[in-house]
């Protein structure tokens, strides 16, 4: 296996490289709600709706995921002429380094999958689908956009979920042009004839998709790897990546002499596994594209995948985050939580998706004393996660005068986020927080109890949209001007 630090040198190597996804675009809804009671009508949970929110899904999420890493994307698919076909339309087109050719076909319904989920467990998931075959004049011009795109692009994603844009021919004369002009092909497969995808170079089935197309068991690692080798021998494919969910995955290469690479799952918590394999596609395909070997870009999407199943709704795997999770081996646990404002604002979103409070506090913390640690306690007593703003030192001298402060911003941020009840720390130039208040949108602002609500920076606009204000009580006898106070009396 390879280092750790080598492999978080790798995902910034992903920047850049362009992708050609052709397959599947549905719309996935979420419905966020809270469920108090049963229905008088029927044994059936009554969800009180709070929210909704909507997504690329399907082969989109694959376009999402390669966005997030930097990498670019050319992106073909077909909607129907709808509301759902102009609301996905919108979406792609936020996607930045994104070129669509989203073909309209008139009287097709764009696939929508609605999931309705109360806290952190789905309900139901509502499809509406469409899974005829498009007309051959559709498929000729996607192919013809897709065949011109591979001269661009380092690698062709088919992402197949089987709702009638990828016929056998048409799979056929893509793989065929993308392995001719030396383009590696990655698959995420659908249906239980893997003969389709002949000539891919990695096909990426989950182990239940495996057992149904090879007809063989897939209880155990050997298992597994004589059903891969099934599909290989008969389907012709190259190889073979079966996603093992929370036991990891499995590579298998057609090249006998080779043995099978095994990897642990990299997931320390699950939430959702919505659009994991879309992430795993993703990742592996900018890999091979950027040239790099298959077991890294194996390791690569382990990891990424471990992050999104993490995240509540059809997540992605930014390329911050993945490079974080593997100097987190190598670093303090404490610098891994110190992210830019705009990566905790991310980190605070999904911690909400997961229907966790988000609580915020903030301050100098030149040298942290009793009165700190107390103020740390009492802030995370009011929320499941604390996020806390800490003045840059060019901030604190502003507001402090030219001696402060007496540690570095980088000394002090590392010891805050050493302690177990901080879950992430940003650093701001401001002389207030507000603007980091703003970007984070805590759902509880803590500040110690010699402020009023009333001039806590923020507290209107955190109380504006429901969240709440809370005073937390001082220890006597502690202040880091004392200190030093005490420190320069002693000299």
């Amino acid at each position: 296996m390879t280092h750790d630090s080598d492999l978080a040198a790798k995902v910034d190597s992903l920047a850049g490289v362009r992708l050609l996804c052709v397959g599947d675009a549905m719309l996935d809804r979420f419905v966020y709600g809270s469920v108090d009671r049963i229905s008088p009508e029927a044994p059936v949970p009554v969800l009180r709706i709070q929210r909704e929110t909507a997504m690329l899904g399907g082969a989109g999420n694959v376009v999402r995921n390669l966005v997030a890493l930097g990498a670019e994307a050319c992106f073909i698919s077909v909607i129907g002429r709808d509301a759902a076909g102009r609301e996905l339309t919108g979406l792609v087109a936020e996607e930045t380094g994104v070129e669509s050719h989203l073909l309209t076909i008139p009287g097709r319904e764009t696939t929508i999958k609605v999931r309705y989920v109360a806290g952190a467990q789905q309900l139901l998931r509502a499809d509406q689908e469409n899974v005829g075959a498009i007309d051959a004049a559709v498929e000729e011009d996607m192919i013809s956009r897709a065949v011109a795109d591979l001269d661009q692009s380092s690698a062709l994603v088919l992402s197949d979920y089987g709702k009638g844009l990828l016929s056998q021919s048409g799979l056929t004369q893509l793989i065929e042009t993308a392995r001719k002009k030396g383009r590696p092909v990655i698959v995420d497969p659908k249906g239980t004839y893997y003969g389709r995808y002949r000539g891919a170079t990695v096909i990426t089935p989950n182990r239940r998709e495996l057992y149904e197309a090879s007809g063989m068991p897939v209880d155990n690692v050997e298992a597994i790897v004589a059903a891969a080798r099934h599909i290989i021998a008969h389907a012709g494919v190259e190889s073979v990546l079966v996603t093992r969910s929370q036991d990891g995955m499995t590579y298998v290469s057609g090249d006998r002499d080779a043995e099978p690479l095994h990897f642990e799952a990299a997931a320390r918590e699950v939430f959702d596994v919505s659009g994991a394999g879309d992430t795993v596609v993703a990742v592996l395909a900018a890999a091979l594209g950027r040239g790099l070997p298959v077991a890294h870009g194996i390791e690569l999407a382990n990891a990424a995948a471990g992050i999104v199943v993490g995240k509540m709704g059809t997540a992605v795997a930014y390329a911050s985050e993945l490079a974080a999770a593997f100097r987190a081996h190598d670093l303090l646990q404490g610098e891994v939580k110190v992210a830019s404002a705009d990566m905790i604002a991310r980190r605070a979103k999904e911690w909400r998706d997961q229907g966790l409070r988000v609580g915020f506090t903030n301050g100098c913390f030149d040298l942290l004393h009793p009165g700190h640690v107390s103020l740390m306690r009492q802030a995370k007593a009011a929320c499941d996660r604390l996020i806390v703003g800490l003045n840059s030192d060019a901030s604190v001298a502003r507001l402090k005068g030219p001696t402060r402060p007496v540690q570095s911003e980088a000394s002090r941020a590392a010891v805050l986020a050493s302690l177990a009840t901080v879950d992430a720390v940003a650093i701001f130039g401001e002389d207030t927080p507000m603007e980091l208040i703003e970007t984070v949108r805590p759902d509880v602002l803590i500040k110690g109890a010699d402020y009023t609500v009333e001039t806590v920076v923020g507290a209107e606009f955190v109380q504006s949209y429901g969240g709440k204000v809370v005073l937390a009580q001082l220890e006597d006898g502690h202040s880091t001007t004392a200190t030093i106070a005490r420190m320069n009396a002693g000299k």
